[in-house]
């Protein structure tokens, strides 16, 4: 049942950081038009602290002792997942004729999978 919570709240968590990430990617590609590569970046980026705190003080609530070492963890985690969805990113895009824009939230879909998982049993591993 905890599993189950947790995965409520970090979907509420993720849809809010997919929010913002997708608007910020959108944003760069489509109004400032930077390159896809740029945009996703600057979009990670943008959602990655507010991940780290909500997820850190409401989906897992892990201990304010573990502040340092969760923020280590995360970090991994997010470098681990991130290279991971860059790399199924530049893969849609080389072999799908969609709008890249749309590759950006397959790839963000996978991201959110990968991610969950590392953090549930890595990072905030109470």
């Amino acid at each position: 049942m905890e599993i189950a919570k947790q995965a409520l709240k970090y979907g509420v968590v993720g849809g809010i950081n997919t929010l913002i990430t997708a608007l910020v990617i959108w944003i760069m590609m489509h109004v400032v038009g930077t390159n896809a590569i740029l945009a996703n970046a600057v979009g990670y980026a943008a959602g990655v602290v507010n991940s780290f705190i909500w997820n850190l003080r409401w989906t897992f609530k892990s201990p304010d002792v573990q502040w340092r070492s969760s923020a280590i963890r995360f970090t991994v985690v997010f470098g681990i997942c991130y290279s991971l969805q860059l790399g199924v990113l530049t893969m849609l895009n080389s072999s799908l004729t969609i709008d890249p824009y749309y590759n950006q939230l397959i790839a963000m879909a996978f991201y959110t999978l990968i991610n969950f998982l590392l953090n549930k049993y890595y990072t905030f591993k109470v």
